[in-house]
């Protein structure tokens, strides 16, 4: 089980997500955002890890971004992936060639398989991130995926993986456990179900968090 801290503002912040076992960690470089991080600092921060040889794979969150400004980021800012959390059109993901997943907020089975329809083939992990629908907001809202969809979108009707899903919305330590369970991701990502405030992550929660998700299917 893969587990995304998400929201990361701090070098700090970050070795403390890598030392409770994130496996990736997320910049958000979304302004309206509490977690907004600028490249620049992105880039200390990534430049750090680096130095470090921490192996945790950085990604990019973008909300409605130019190719240009996502490539720029992918390539000067130290990051591995770019995660595409807006109203972005299938063919960036062609086009990024395998650097790149999609976001999807579904409100109904039916949405769900639209959206599929109108997506290349994904063979990459992970292929997408499943998060709440709400209109107007782009994640981070602390507001529950609907799960079913999510299980629809990750496990296949003969019991095997469909898709490679992180598994985003409204997560936390306490939640997170059923969640697994539930839906068979192949990840999960949280941001504001491990803060003590908005875009301020709590140590105790993040390693909570992560054992907890660890644990479920154990």
């Amino acid at each position: 089980m893969r587990v995304k801290i998400c929201g990361l503002r701090t070098l700090e912040e970050a070795l403390r997500a890598v030392e409770a076992g994130a496996d990736l960690l997320g910049f958000n470089f979304y302004p309206p955002s509490p977690r907004y991080l600028t490249r620049r600092a992105c880039e200390t921060i990534c430049s750090e890890l680096e130095k470090r040889g921490i192996p945790a794979v950085r990604v990019g969150v973008f909300v409605n971004e130019s190719e240009t400004f996502i490539r720029k980021a992918l390539d000067e800012n130290g990051l591995h992936l770019a995660q595409l959390s807006g109203d972005e059109p299938a063919e960036l993901l062609v086009r990024l060639c395998g650097r790149a997943f999609k976001a999807l907020r579904p409100e109904s089975r039916a949405d769900l398989e639209q959206m599929l329809a109108g997506m290349p083939p994904r063979t990459e992990a992970p292929a997408y991130l499943v998060d709440a629908s709400l209109p107007g907001r782009y994640g981070g809202t602390g507001r529950r995926a609907d799960w079913e969809l999510a299980a629809a979108l990750a496990v296949s009707p003969d019991g095997g993986r469909r898709f490679p899903v992180l598994l985003a919305g409204g997560l936390t330590p306490q939640n997170v456990a059923q969640a697994v369970r539930r839906v068979h991701p192949w990840g999960v990502d949280v941001a504001s179900g491990v803060e003590s405030s908005p875009g301020v992550k709590d140590v105790e929660r993040v390693r909570v968090f992560v054992l907890a998700a660890r644990s479920a299917l154990l």
